[in-house]
């Protein structure tokens, strides 16, 4: 675990939410378990397999070195979380969690929580994904009142609350889970957003009536889960949705295609696209953020834009 343990004797003070050590991306020979997150003002290490008590000895040592170097006199916030066959343990290692606990990212508030559950609120490998969304927005105003945006599962709406900040006119946010959308619209009052953004807490696949009615779009975000049971498995359902994009989108519109799936590579989302969609060109596919690379680009985020004819 001495990479870990290096990462965290030469980080920065972390002030935005971000990963620290990304062991899952395979650079760090042994490290493939670990991965380490601020969540200012907490730090949340997560083990992919069961962890000894010296190791996580050896981990809150070094954070504690580090965090005496950075922020002399404040006390050191840490948490622990183990995923392992299934099971999730949390637990605080030192200090305290706020309530309720805010961290920004790129000037925008949202609110996390990580004593709970594996998905935290805000999904950092997202970050590019965000900033992309921002500079489109602020690029493309359309005919100077905004843009109209679709946020498909938008879980927390970290989207919508980019794009509002940036000027878009209007966000619709579609999401099953009634406690998410609650989270995003705490979000968009977090940041004053206190127009703009609507909420649909319904399943996807049957609300199309809904999300029609707001349409067309200048950009379509789809960023499902990869396997969520009797929500979205993206094997099956990822077609589903292809096939209706064009229909959505104003002309010369955009759509940002998101996966997470390590099993699933480019030429997944690429290969249905030109069969369900045809119309719709490529344009690029989004960078990760920098900590977060793979020593198989396949096994990372996609994150690719396409557009629709002008």
């Amino acid at each position: 675990m001495q990479a870990l343990l290096n990462a965290i004797a030469t980080m920065d003070l972390p002030t935005d939410a971000q990963r620290i050590f990304h062991g899952r991306g395979g650079l760090y020979p042994g490290c493939e378990h670990w991965a380490l997150d601020a969540f200012p003002p907490v730090f949340v290490l997560t083990s992919f397999q069961p962890a000894s008590d010296d190791e996580l000895a050896a981990v809150g040592a070094a954070l504690a070195a580090r965090w005496q170097q950075l922020a002399p006199g404040e006390s050191l916030n840490w948490v622990f979380q183990c995923r392992h066959e299934g099971r999730t343990e949390t637990r605080l290692m030192a200090g305290s969690v706020p309530e309720p606990h805010v961290v920004t990212e790129q000037g925008a508030k949202f609110r996390v929580h990580v004593l709970k559950g594996q998905n935290h609120g805000l999904f950092l490998d997202m970050a590019e994904g965000r900033r992309w969304v921002r500079d489109y927005v602020t690029a493309h105003p359309v005919g100077g009142r905004g843009a109209t945006i679709l946020n498909l599962f938008a879980y927390t709406c970290a989207f919508s609350v980019v794009a509002l900040q940036a000027g878009a006119k209007q966000v619709v946010n579609v999401d099953m889970s009634r406690g998410a959308i609650a989270i995003g619209q705490q979000n968009h009052q977090l940041n004053g957003l206190s127009a703009g953004g609507s909420f649909l807490a319904h399943d996807i696949f049957s609300t199309w009536g809904k999300i029609n009615r707001s349409g067309p779009y200048e950009l379509v975000i789809v960023d499902p889960p990869s396997f969520q049971r009797g929500s979205f498995v993206a094997t099956k359902d990822y077609a589903r949705l292809m096939h209706r994009l064009h229909d959505m989108l104003m002309p010369g519109g955009h759509v940002l295609l998101c996966l997470n799936a390590p099993e699933l590579g480019v030429d997944f989302l690429q290969d249905q696209m030109r069969e369900l969609a045809p119309e719709l060109t490529f344009v690029e596919r989004v960078a990760n953020p920098a900590v977060f690379a793979d020593v198989a680009e396949e096994r990372a985020l996609k994150v690719l834009v396409y557009a629709a004819p002008g």
